[in-house]
């Protein structure tokens, strides 16, 4: 399975992007912004292609046990980040909700004029969700690609 991440639009506090899963748009995501030196919780990762796997360890998987007890199984998480430690894909709004992960919506509200944000967070997240992690169970390699326009 391969996802990929089309960035945008970037904004002075975050980056706006489009969600594929095998080649069909799925979702908006919203992640920090680009910087040149990496600030930590306040940057995204770098363009590139990375192993998704499934994180069963830490506060979010805790979390998440709790608010999607029907489908979760353990964090989607982004290995092999250079410089980053703990990348998952999980529901959050704005760039406030992030610390360098890959957030999920339904809906994308402009970053040009005012800070990005989308929307229908928690159901993008249980709509793709289940996709991913039926792939991860049968063992298929998942990954995701980040890409920028222009």
């Amino acid at each position: 399975m391969e996802l990929k991440v089309i960035r945008y639009s970037h904004g002075i506090n975050d980056t706006l992007g489009l969600l594929f899963i095998d080649g069909k748009f799925i979702c908006y995501t919203i992640e920090d912004e680009k910087r040149i030196d990496k600030i930590k919780g306040e940057t995204r990762i770098s363009n590139g292609t990375y192993k998704i796997k499934l994180r069963t360890e830490g506060g979010f998987h805790k979390r998440y046990l709790r608010k999607f007890p029907d489908i979760h199984e353990g964090m989607l998480h982004i290995t092999n980040v250079p410089g980053f430690d703990y990348i998952l894909i999980h529901c959050g709004n704005t760039e406030k909700d992030t610390e360098g992960c890959l957030l999920v919506g339904n809906t994308s509200k402009q970053n040009i004029t005012d800070f990005g944000f989308i929307g229908d967070s928690v159901k993008a997240y249980k709509r793709i969700y289940p996709k991913i992690l039926k792939a991860l169970k049968n063992n298929e390699k998942v990954i995701i690609k980040y890409e920028h326009l222009g």
